[in-house]
């Protein structure tokens, strides 16, 4: 196996750390070792845990350390090998062989060639960062076919050949772990569990990405979304609602409304299922008098 023992000037866990914090995403020891052995180790980095801690976020972030553009797929059910590889533009092609008469014409070269994300960063392993988004959602069928191209990082296209790349691409895969994925596809993975961040660093997060926040505000809403991430809901609010919820609060407290209110009435930015709301309206008061006291 070969080993890149430095990565654009990052040659340790703790390097890559204080990277990150540069790219404005906080990273624990343990994700930052494993994002760092994938790297070093050029195995693809896989990510699980509930939907909104960060994962998306953090191949964001590895992307901008890398310096390199960030190729997302999103995977959905029924998601297929067209979807992610390449499709022929068969428009195109039927009316390149109209307009080419009795000319020969060769309906197979690069400009009817579409594009998926796979294939883009197989073209150019060493300026991109494939992103595969929430793999849990894609069935098993994906899930195999995936299999393959981890393992060799090429494909084969029937008209043109096999595509290889130089090199072994920068891979991030994400699970919400809605379904358990294949032994296999783990194996050849790193793996890393995000949680939710402590309070202290969640703090840290909403103070990093909305510099208007004041840390007071930041650690209410923090103590709120603690306490409703206890609670039975369909979709607790996230890292990304956190943040939100903190800059709308304290956009309607500049604006006159007071504390808690101000939280109150922005709840819509935490919390966005109306069952959740409903369940939750009866002890939002005392909840919120309780995170900002």
């Amino acid at each position: 196996m070969a080993v890149r023992s430095n990565i654009v000037g990052i040659d340790s866990p703790e390097a890559l750390e204080k990277a990150l914090r540069a790219a404005y995403y906080l990273a624990d020891e343990g994700l930052a070792t494993s994002a760092y052995l994938g790297l070093a180790l050029g195995k693809p980095l896989l990510l699980e845990g509930a939907p909104g801690v960060g994962k998306t976020e953090a191949a964001k972030a590895i992307a901008a350390v890398l310096g390199r553009r960030l190729i997302r797929l999103q995977c959905y059910e029924g998601i297929d090998a067209s979807a992610a590889l390449y499709e022929w533009n068969y428009p195109r092609q039927m009316l390149a062989i109209r307009q080419a008469g009795d000319e020969s014409i060769d309906i197979y070269g690069e400009a009817f060639l579409i594009e998926r994300p796979m294939l883009a960063v197989l073209r150019a392993p060493d300026s991109t960062v494939l992103l595969i988004d929430e793999i849990d959602r894609a069935d098993q069928e994906f899930e195999a076919f995936l299999l393959e191209f981890l393992s060799d990082f090429q494909i084969s296209i029937p008209e043109r050949g096999t595509v290889r790349a130089a090199e072994r691409p920068v891979v991030v895969l994400t699970s919400n772990r809605t379904r358990d994925l294949h032994e296999a596809l783990r194996r050849r993975c790193v793996y890393h569990w995000i949680d939710y961040p402590t309070a202290e660093r969640e703090a840290r997060i909403i103070m990093m990405r909305a510099s208007s926040v004041a840390e007071a505000t930041a650690r209410a809403v923090v103590a709120a979304v603690e306490r409703l991430r206890r609670e039975p809901l369909s979709k607790a609010p996230g890292i990304a609602e956190a943040v939100d919820w903190a800059e709308a609060a304290t956009l309607l407290n500049k604006g006159g409304a007071r504390w808690p209110d101000a939280f109150k009435r922005s709840i819509g930015v935490a919390l966005k299922d109306e069952e959740d709301l409903h369940f939750i309206s009866p002890r939002l008061d005392a909840m919120l008098a309780e995170a900002t006291a």
